[in-house]
């Protein structure tokens, strides 16, 4: 009688949490919707951005288009709510009221064979025997029978979590290190230019492993310590264009009417850096995205990942005949991803270039 009473408190348990992290994850996606708004509301105002939009999806409208593709399937994976019936379920395990995201009620509540079979296919791999759901897996299952366009599509959430989140907690920290180190320079600078060169000394993708190992494996672990060893670079270039700024006559004009330093910065430093900031956040999304996979390959990855795919595929090619279906997709989608973002980084680069801008204004 106990045993059971704490089984069934430990089930509720994670029902509650179940149901939390996806409550939490809707807030999260709204916040996100509304922040997207407010940011291209305000954008709109100022004529320098509105015309480089315009030029940007002048000179790249595809690229943008998939992106936003990618975007708007990790958005609908990343809705979920309790209310399909689990009725038809193979297995008895599955918890009952789970949350599932728009994504997984694309397709059926049990869409799953009983191992492989490929694209398209009416048969199993291995034996032959009719699939329950024949001919409708278009990239085929994987060996546990679950259906690949299904894991590609929620791959696309981890890859822009990966990007999105480590560039939020990448860029913010390279700023405050570099623009005072740059602005205030001295012991300040001394100190700064001490962490990076510490840092940037260190093999990096150990320095990245061994922050895994220590933090653990979680989305959020993984994304810390992408955030702590990519955020060098970005403060080197902060570090060296504060430098300059600081040097103008505008700031020294500040300075002379009586302004102080924290006013300077936000209203005179800040506002030039504005695009340094959205180019390396294009450039660094790909990079990240790249190191994931690189992690998962190495086993210590996030799971649900197109690298983790990958990683499981990898034994695949030498069975005979080969099964080539998962490596494809996962690899697929993760080329596109990162072609279409390092497309639309360097229109944006272009675009922002002060030459360009003078010359459409």
């Amino acid at each position: 009688m106990p045993s059971s009473t704490r089984g069934c408190g430990s089930s509720r348990g994670t029902e509650g949490y179940q149901v939390e992290l996806h409550v939490i994850s809707n807030v999260v996606v709204a916040a996100i919707v509304g922040g997207l708004g407010g940011v291209a509301w305000w954008l709109r105002k100022s004529l320098v951005w509105r015309e480089a939009g315009r030029e940007l999806l002048r000179r790249r409208p595809i690229a943008l288009a998939v992106v936003g593709l990618y975007v708007t399937v990790a958005l609908l994976d990343s809705i979920s709510w309790v209310g399909r019936s689990e009725a038809g379920r193979k297995s008895e395990t599955i918890v009952l009221h789970k949350p599932e995201s728009v994504i997984d009620r694309l397709f059926p509540a049990d869409f799953e064979e009983k191992s492989y079979s490929a694209p398209f296919a009416h048969t199993e791999f291995y034996g032959g025997a009719s699939l329950r759901y024949a001919g409708r897996h278009p990239l085929g299952t994987d060996i546990l029978g679950r259906d690949v366009m299904h894991l590609a599509l929620k791959g696309a959430r981890v890859a822009l979590l990966i990007g999105a989140f480590t560039s939020v907690i990448v860029i913010p920290l390279a700023l405050v290190f570099g623009v005072s180190a740059g602005y205030f320079g001295r012991r300040i600078d001394d100190v700064v230019f001490f962490i990076m060169s510490t840092l940037a000394s260190m093999p990096g993708l150990l320095l990245l492993i061994a922050l895994i190992v220590v933090l653990g494996r979680g989305t959020l672990q993984v994304c810390v310590a992408l955030g702590v060893t990519s955020w060098v670079g970005f403060c080197r270039v902060v570090r060296g264009e504060t430098f300059k700024l600081r040097e103008l006559e505008y700031v020294h004009a500040a300075r002379a009417l009586g302004l102080t330093d924290a006013r300077i910065i936000l209203r005179h430093v800040l506002p030039n850096l504005m695009h340094l900031v959205v180019i390396t956040f294009v450039l660094l999304f790909s990079g990240l995205v790249l190191s994931e996979a690189i992690l998962s390959w190495l086993g210590i990855g996030i799971d649900g990942s197109w690298g983790q795919m990958i990683d499981q595929a990898r034994d695949e090619l030498s069975r005979e005949p080969i099964i080539w279906w998962n490596l494809t997709a996962a690899a697929m989608a993760l080329f596109a991803l990162i072609l279409a973002v390092n497309v639309v980084g360097d229109a944006v680069r272009d675009v922002l270039d002060p030459r360009t801008l003078r010359e459409r204004l």
